[in-house]
């Protein structure tokens, strides 16, 4: 099993949702990156579980940082993370070692692991490994800020209910960085919220739709073919639990467009080159163009839900029913915006330092 991403900075993930500990290691990092660890408490709270609309598990996220970091700097050397898991009931996970959660990892992980995976909790495959991602991508995140460059992600639809599209970047995404529930018009986030609420009252769950925003990325970052910005940001992207779908700009309906309607129009302004529409979402040729990277995640509803499912009993061999009980979101796309803003900050540095060097994100004298 793979679990380091990165070809220039490699993050590699471990632990399991209900053992000691979950972490990731950092190994590419540049000597001397400032590492802001109140970021990285930042970044972890929005993770968080919040209210009614999340589950009941509540761990603090107190997290270490082990190796690889010296008064408050990266020495460049691997950095480790490690989080401890505090709260923790694997009981209520007893009748899933042999009963298959469907569309989970539960089956599949069988077949690969042959029943020695850890079944508590997800394992290794649980969401839970995302606070790990999300410490290690706050890292990253600092560092971009740093270079101008930032990240910003919102519920672009919840449950059908659709959030105003971005307008002001900057604006935008300063305003994201500190909300609970990440949307753009707090009327509309109010009804996304009663949408959660209602199917978690029905034993259902929701899922949505995650608008991302990069802006201040250079023109020139990315590689023709195997290694495009979009390949390996949709690498990165894929790898987050519930991400079905990955677009791109105006992605999908660029299908039913014409070329004079999707084509973005070049012009010169203040000795600058900028398109002046971003159909194609700040990528030509798998290159950054220099406009705002825009792109958008699929999120699937929450597949744990308290209805009574179909599924299979492995040890009897046998059909069966599953009705699950414990701590589940009924929506996990609310807590998801600051995993995939992790990710795309850990992809976007990776893609940086293979265009410019490490030394990219050094301080400059």
């Amino acid at each position: 099993m793979k679990n380091t991403f990165g070809q220039n900075l490699a993050v590699t993930l471990f632990g399991e949702s209900h053992g000691p500990a979950i972490g990731a290691v950092l190994d590419g990092l540049c000597p001397g990156l400032p590492v802001d660890e109140e970021n990285i408490r930042r970044m972890l709270h929005l993770r968080q579980p919040g209210g009614e609309i999340s589950t009941a598990r509540n761990e603090k996220d107190q997290f270490e940082i082990i190796s690889g970091a010296f008064n408050g700097v990266a020495t460049g050397t691997p950095l480790t993370i490690l989080i401890p898991n505090r709260d923790t009931k694997s009981g209520d996970y007893a009748q899933m070692e042999t009963l298959m959660r469907p569309s989970h990892a539960d089956y599949p992980a069988q077949c690969k692991y042959h029943g020695y995976q850890d079944p508590r909790g997800g394992g290794h495959f649980s969401g839970r490994i995302t606070a790990a991602l999300v410490a290690a991508g706050a890292i990253c995140h600092s560092a971009l800020q740093a270079k101008g460059i930032f990240i910003g992600t919102h519920i672009s639809r919840c449950a059908g209910i659709p959030d105003r599209a971005f307008a002001d970047f900057y604006e935008d995404i300063q305003f994201l960085s500190a909300a609970e529930f990440p949307v753009l018009d707090s009327v509309t986030g109010d009804k996304m919220q009663e949408a959660i609420l209602a199917a978690k009252a029905a034993g259902d769950s929701v899922g949505g739709i995650l608008e991302t925003a990069v802006i201040g990325l250079p023109a020139g970052v990315g590689e023709p073919w195997f290694d495009t910005f979009e390949g390996v940001l949709s690498h990165i992207l894929f790898s987050v639990p519930a991400v079905k779908g990955v677009e791109f700009g105006d992605g999908f309906a660029l299908a039913d467009m014409k070329g004079s309607q999707a084509n973005d129009p070049l012009r010169y302004q203040d000795g600058a080159v900028i398109a002046t529409t971003n159909h194609g979402g700040g990528i030509g040729g798998g290159i950054t163009s220099g406009m705002p990277v825009i792109f958008r995640c699929a999120v699937k509803p929450t597949a744990s839900i308290a209805k009574n499912q179909q599924t299979v009993d492995i040890a009897r061999k046998e059909n069966a029913d599953l009705q699950i009980h414990g701590r589940h979101d009924p929506a996990i796309v609310h807590r998801a915006r600051v995993v995939i803003d992790a990710v795309t900050a850990i992809a976007v540095y990776d893609m940086l330092t293979g265009r410019f060097g490490t030394d990219y994100f050094a301080k400059e004298d």
